[in-house]
């Protein structure tokens, strides 16, 4: 892989990593586009470069982790991805291929617009993270932990979770990007741990390149999407998904 194709995923990953429209799904079909093939080091490299959008994340609301109460929920929140991401980690990852990505992208678009049409007139409970209790928190980290499979979307999966249990758009949207922080830490650092052997200096280069390019992006994102769900709702995300999955299997899979 070269460092312009580690530029681009970069991008990609930055500006998909908050959108519910899947940035591991969105970096699995862009490098099957490019032709660099699902190594199980390219694997570990897509899951690496989230960790600058991670970061996006700590920069943006880096007081929200001084305070305990947020923290605990987020350790709650996390438990069910962290188990079942340890236990499952082979199974996972035998699922990053493009035809699984273009089924959870248009199964999880139909989700989302159903969820929004079925809320369409409703008055969210829940309108501020500080008043996520406990309950909510783990039930949200149980829909997370859905987005294992590639193409799932992380954020999708917990703010359609949230969006049921009574968050309003704005809240349900801040408590995925929290709650990526944890767990993308977490599943960054152990697929290094497990090939880190794999990889040479110029893997690691474009670790670098990838990294920087997707916390850059990955702030605009999230300063996008906060201001755009101020009016309107997810819905497009899930027409977005449905055209893009379709297409993309039509066009380029068959």
């Amino acid at each position: 892989m070269s460092g312009i194709e580690a530029f681009i995923l970069g991008v990609v990953e930055g500006l998909t990593e908050f959108l519910p429209i899947s940035s591991t799904g969105h970096l699995i079909l862009v490098s099957n586009l490019m032709g660099v093939q699902q190594t199980d080091t390219h694997k570990a490299f897509e899951v690496s470069i989230q960790l600058g959008s991670i970061m996006a994340v700590v920069f943006l609301y880096w007081k929200k982790f001084l305070e305990l109460e947020i923290l605990k929920r987020l350790i709650v929140a996390f438990i069910p991805t962290g188990v079942l991401g340890f236990l499952l980690y082979k199974l996972i990852k035998s699922f990053f291929n493009p035809y699984t990505v273009v089924f959870m992208l248009v199964l999880g678009g139909f989700i989302l617009i159903g969820i929004e049409y079925i809320h369409k007139n409703r008055e969210y409970g829940v309108k501020s993270i500080y008043d996520v209790n406990y309950k909510k928190a783990f039930t949200i980290g149980v829909f997370q932990s859905l987005a294992m499979i590639p193409g799932t979307s992380r954020s999708g999966a917990t703010i359609i979770g949230g969006l049921i249990l009574d968050l309003d758009r704005k809240t349900a949207a801040e408590f995925s990007f929290l709650l990526a922080v944890p767990t993308m830490f977490m599943a960054t650092f152990y697929d290094i741990y497990k090939n880190h052997s794999n990889f040479n200096v110029s893997d690691w280069s474009n670790l670098v390149i990838g990294f920087i390019t997707a916390f850059i992006f990955a702030v605009i994102a999230i300063k996008l999407l906060l201001k755009f769900i101020s009016t309107h709702n997810f819905i497009p995300f899930g027409i977005y998904r449905i055209v893009l999955g379709l297409i993309y299997f039509f066009v380029v899979l068959r």
